[in-house]
């Protein structure tokens, strides 16, 4: 179902487990958080081209650069270390 614009995804909370689950696997496997980072957002950015046009996503850039300038990811739990 779609969510309403600026509503969260009723399915949001099960992709993000899932994407927990393989950064948690990137990292058991030796792989550099710097390494996991850029290929699950070089593959989040493949597939919201193939879903929104550019000025869509370039809002929701700006708006993740927004949160990161605003200090909220600093405020969010981090993982295990490897």
């Amino acid at each position: 179902m779609q969510a309403a614009h600026g509503d969260a995804p009723e399915d949001l909370s099960h992709a993000g487990s899932v994407v927990d689950k393989a950064i948690e696997y990137m990292l058991e496997q030796q792989i550099a958080p710097i390494s996991a980072a850029s290929a699950l957002l070089g593959g989040a950015l493949g597939l919201l081209s193939r879903s929104m046009d550019d000025r869509s996503i370039a809002g929701v850039l700006r708006q993740a650069l927004a949160s990161v300038e605003a200090g909220e990811l600093r405020q969010l739990p981090t993982l295990p270390k490897g």
